[in-house]
């Protein structure tokens, strides 16, 4: 009994502290983000990584942006690029908004157009690989 149920916690624990997958709107996998941070592409290439201050860097570990506290998404010149409302509405640096990150993970433009999904993972985590940096080479979005 004691060995099913070091078992299932041990499987539980993996689980949970498996990558996370980002998704096309068609559910093609392009990528993932681990519970660290470690941003990979569909090949499992690193290319960004978000640290536990906020901090974003691509593959290099050089550092691009920040997330702040307040949902504020920066570039590495602490500029504000765009924001993240709690309540998953993305917007530029305007106040406009650009998309939506809903509770269960699905991510939408701001016609409410399905473009992705990120289920389990942070919403700003998820608003930084959709709409504020090129996801293959985690640079700032123009």
């Amino acid at each position: 009994m004691r060995k099913i149920l070091l078992l299932t916690i041990s499987l539980f624990v993996a689980g949970f502290l498996q990558a996370q997958k980002i998704q096309s709107d068609n559910y093609g996998t392009i990528g993932s983000i681990s519970s660290s941070g470690k941003i990979e592409n569909r090949s499992y290439s690193s290319v960004g990584y978000i640290k536990s201050d906020g901090t974003i860097q691509n593959g290099s570990y050089s550092t691009i942006g920040y997330i702040t506290s307040s949902g504020a998404i920066q570039n590495s010149s602490y500029s504000t690029v765009g924001y993240v409302k709690a309540d998953g509405t993305v917007q530029n640096a305007s106040y406009s908004t650009i998309g939506y990150i809903k509770k269960d993970g699905t991510v939408q433009n701001k016609n409410y157009s399905t473009i992705g999904y990120a289920s389990g993972i942070k919403k700003e985590w998820a608003a930084v690989v959709f709409f504020f940096f090129h996801f293959e080479n985690m640079e700032i979005k123009k």
